[in-house]
């Protein structure tokens, strides 16, 4: 009985470890996800919404600054598209993640993007994750059409 106490202790712990993002400051040159990311032949990000037309998926490296970081493990990022639109990233295959240090960073973010519109429920759940009050949470009602993103990698270019 006493070593599944200690087990289930060590269990708990290890997760309880885990559900946070990774430290650090997200230094300039810091690559997260695929170690070839490079910023080589990136282009700005405002330039991707005429280039999505429609559904179809598109594999792009853009720049562009973070906007916000998912606060309990680092496993979504918002990027700013112009001044009234944001992008949302979500890490492939949730192979890794990145610290709350990238809000206000600019990168290279290399990966898949599409237009795509979001569940209510899944709304709710970033809102959530990204510790918003119960009002803020309680008025997402509607479905929102977005850029998503699916990364390979990242790169932190200032």
């Amino acid at each position: 009985m006493k070593k599944l106490l200690v087990l289930s202790a060590a269990i708990l712990f290890t997760l309880a470890a885990n559900a946070q993002p990774p430290q650090g400051n997200a230094a300039k040159g810091t690559i997260y996800g695929d170690q070839k990311t490079t910023s080589t032949d990136a282009f700005n990000i405002a330039k991707l919404p005429l280039l999505l037309n429609g559904d179809e998926a598109k594999n792009v490296k853009v720049i562009a600054k973070v906007v916000d970081v998912c606060p309990k493990k680092g496993c979504w990022v918002k990027l700013q598209v112009n001044d009234t639109t944001t992008a949302f990233v979500k890490m492939k295959d949730y192979a890794f993640f990145v610290p709350t240090s990238l809000v206000g960073k600019t990168i290279v973010l290399d990966g898949e993007a599409k237009n795509t519109t979001t569940s209510v429920d899944a709304l709710k759940h970033y809102a959530e994750d990204a510790k918003k009050s119960k009002e803020e949470i309680a008025a997402i009602t509607q479905p929102k059409k977005e850029i998503r993103f699916t990364a390979n990698g990242i790169v932190v270019v200032d």
